[in-house]
């Protein structure tokens, strides 16, 4: 039976599942799960994540949720994965699963809010509060920090020192990737400072082409959308 992946591809974790299964040859059927239209929270789709969030798989009888464990299920489980996206080496699968970790309590809890309480709040009709987004602008340029100053060795080209990318790479990359809604300007202003982590970015872009294009076209589209005043559509809310 065909993996079965819901997502939406305003997810910022939708969009890394998404794009590891095109690039590694995995077949797989979409099913879309609209936060718009609040899809998530459905008695069917509850069925299959009782968290009512995407992403989720369904592999045969298995289920699964929560996007990194999805990230490592696939990698392990299906054959002809390259081993650079999860290593066999158990003390690089360690250093993995530690960036992984480090991103949902530092990186996406800043920059999922102070997206939300900025551009897509309204976009969402979600009431923003500038509070919360001062703080997440905090933890946000924080984290951009640590993975310039930290995360990324000298002289190569993806997490950990690595020359390949690897499930880490691509899961930040694509909660980084959020920050086109912002416009240019603003999405400027808050990477601009961080030339590694800018570097970085394109080389995952290079790396998993023209796969990473096609999944981000919906962020294109609500930038675009953004720069206009009408009402409607929705982004984010996934883990």
């Amino acid at each position: 039976m065909k993996l079965k992946v819901y997502a939406d591809r305003g997810s910022q974790p939708s969009r890394a599942i998404l794009i590891f299964c095109k690039v590694n040859g995995i077949e797989f059927e979409e099913i879309k799960i609209e936060l718009a239209k609040r899809e998530q929270l459905s008695p069917e789709y509850k069925a299959v994540n009782p968290m009512g969030q995407v992403p989720a798989i369904v592999d045969g009888e298995f289920q699964l949720f929560e996007s990194h464990a999805i990230l490592i299920y696939l990698a392990s489980a299906y054959p002809g994965i390259a081993d650079h996206w999860y290593p066999n080496d158990i003390f690089k699968r360690a250093k993995i699963h530690s960036v992984l970790d480090w991103h949902h309590s530092n990186l996406r809890r800043g920059a999922a809010p102070y997206l939300v309480n900025t551009v897509l709040g309204p976009f969402v009709g979600v009431q923003v509060n500038p509070q919360i987004a001062a703080e997440a602008e905090k933890l946000l340029l924080s984290s951009l920090s640590k993975i310039e100053s930290f995360w990324l060795k000298e002289n190569e080209k993806f997490l950990l020192g690595s020359s390949q990318p690897s499930i880490a790479d691509l899961s930040l990359v694509c909660e980084i990737m959020q920050l086109e809604v912002l416009g240019d300007e603003e999405r400027d202003r808050i990477l601009g400072p961080f030339e590694k982590v800018q570097q970085w970015i394109e080389n995952t872009k290079n790396a998993t082409r023209p796969h990473f294009d096609e999944i981000h076209t919906l962020i294109f589209q609500v930038k675009a959308m953004l720069q206009k005043p009408p009402p409607g559509g929705a982004i984010n809310e996934a883990e």
